[in-house]
């Protein structure tokens, strides 16, 4: 008989609003924008590339609406999981967290990659050359080690990684707006060159940009005041990060304007940017922020991808050891250990097999994407036939569900059409397959395990009701 795991608890009430949006901008990581994805954008939008950013922040800001329709009313480990299972069924939710484990994976393996680059560059300035699989090694022990430890330790040092780099980034684009006399680059504005026909493209650049906002759904048993602190985690790291990316997509135009390369041809653009305003030494802290932003980046995936699939395994989906927890550290210790070995071997073999730091970069942030998108398409198409089962759906959630569905089109059409050449053509196959394998999976378990469903409906179910009557009291959890 299928049973929740009740043993395995993970440590209540440890982390507030501030670690909660640390979660989530650690897996957006804004840094790895401004480092490496905005010359992608230029490729695409050149000098509109801002407006890409302010597009791809609106589309995501519906799909938390309807996410925040479940975590204002409920939360738990693993919650996006949980939220579909409660609008379109246990299997859906089922094959959500499966496409999660995927998501998160792809990203933590670009955390360990951009850790690798920057970190390599910097050992590179002191004229120690580190071999990549070194680096690997001491990105993920490291991870892996405050993943296991302690939650709270986790959360606060991604909140110090990610913003001492966001820091250091603001700071350079205030030099360099101040170095053009804070004069307005009206190219970036004249509405005659706006790039009508790749401006799709660009939207898909900053949806997967902004990708991973959702990652404190991930912490419902742990967090304070959850049904307040979650979906205001959500909202408020979209709004930062997308403030941020138009900023810094901004200045690094105005600032690459008229130099010999042009921004869509410069894999380092902050250190060049340094060179521009004549403070080449901070290039240093510069790529010290970035080699910190991806380790936070990394750390939050293997917590976040830990959790999910802790969740599966308290209901049986996945084996049984995923779901317990430390004795002492109260963490989902085997969860983060796979996520930690995972993310340390898929990298290593891409290494060994010839293949640049870069290219697995890239490769392994695209691969996510597409799991992503599916999760948040589910979660839009869950909120509505959710709120009608209790009684609650109003036309706003119907037209917020339908706008949602349709600006998530535009990546996920985006991703396939025009064709993108080889490898990238073959990652939607290499997604759908995984999807069918986790399908196959998911569905062989319900069939052999009958019980299971009532089983895992009822602990759902005594979630959301805990919930509910502390509403009803008046009363939150965590305070």
């Amino acid at each position: 008989m299928a049973t929740t795991t009740t043993s395995g608890k993970l440590k209540a009430n440890c982390l507030g609003f501030p670690e909660l949006l640390a979660q989530n901008i650690a897996l957006i990581s804004p840094t790895m924008t401004a480092a490496l994805i905005v010359p992608v954008m230029y490729s695409n939008t050149a000098d509109w590339s801002w407006l890409s950013y302010t597009l791809g922040t609106i589309m995501l800001l519906f799909v938390a609406f309807n996410l925040n329709q479940f975590a204002k009313r409920s939360t738990s480990a693993g919650s996006m999981y949980a939220y579909i299972c409660r609008g379109l069924g246990l299997t859906a939710g089922a094959i959500g967290g499966w496409a999660l484990i995927w998501s998160y994976l792809g990203i933590s393996i670009a955390g360990i990659t951009g850790f690798t680059i920057f970190s390599g560059k910097l050992l590179s300035m002191m004229g120690i050359n580190a071999p990549p699989l070194l680096l690997f090694v001491v990105c993920i022990v490291i991870s892996w080690f405050c993943a296991w430890k302690n939650v709270n330790l986790s959360a606060r040092a991604m909140l110090i990684c990610e913003g001492i780099s966001m820091a250091l980034i603001i700071i350079l684009g205030l030099i360099v707006m101040g170095h053009h006399g804070f004069v307005i680059d009206k190219a970036q504005f004249d509405t005659k060159t706006i790039p009508w026909s790749s401006l799709g493209l660009g939207v898909v650049v900053a949806v997967f940009s902004l990708v991973g906002f959702e990652a404190a759904t991930a912490f419902g048993d742990e967090a304070k005041n959850p049904l307040k602190t979650v979906p205001s985690s959500v909202y408020w790291s979209l709004i930062i990060s997308g403030v941020f990316f138009v900023f810094v997509t901004y200045f690094e135009i105005q600032g690459t304007r008229g130099y010999s390369t042009t921004l869509d041809k410069i894999d380092q653009p902050l250190n060049i940017l340094a060179q521009l305003v004549h403070i080449p030494l901070l290039q240093i802290p510069l790529s010290l922020g970035a080699m910190l932003s991806f380790f936070a980046l990394n750390l939050s995936c293997v917590s976040a991808g830990g959790r999910i699939i802790y969740a599966l395994g308290r209901h049986g989906i996945l084996p049984p050891a995923t779901a317990s927890s430390h004795g002492t550290n109260e963490t989902p210790h085997i969860a983060v250990t796979i996520m930690a070995l995972l993310s340390f071997t898929v990298p290593t073999i891409a290494l060994l097999g010839k293949q640049e730091l870069l290219d697995i970069f890239n490769d392994a942030g695209t691969c996510a994407a597409f799991g992503f998108v599916t999760v948040y398409a589910l979660i839009t198409v869950a909120a509505p036939v959710y709120l009608k089962k209790i009684g609650e759906l109003k036309p706003i959630d119907m037209a917020g569900c339908a706008a949602s569905l349709l600006l998530l089109a535009v990546p996920a059409i985006g991703s396939v059409y025009p064709v993108p050449s080889p490898p990238v053509n073959y990652f939607p196959y290499a997604f759908l397959v995984y999807l069918a394998i986790g399908a196959v999976w998911i569905i062989a378990f319900y069939r052999r395990t009958p019980t299971a469903p009532d089983a895992i409906k009822e602990d759902l179910d005594q979630a959301h009701a805990r919930f509910k009557n502390m509403g009803d009291m008046g009363v939150v959890a965590g305070e």
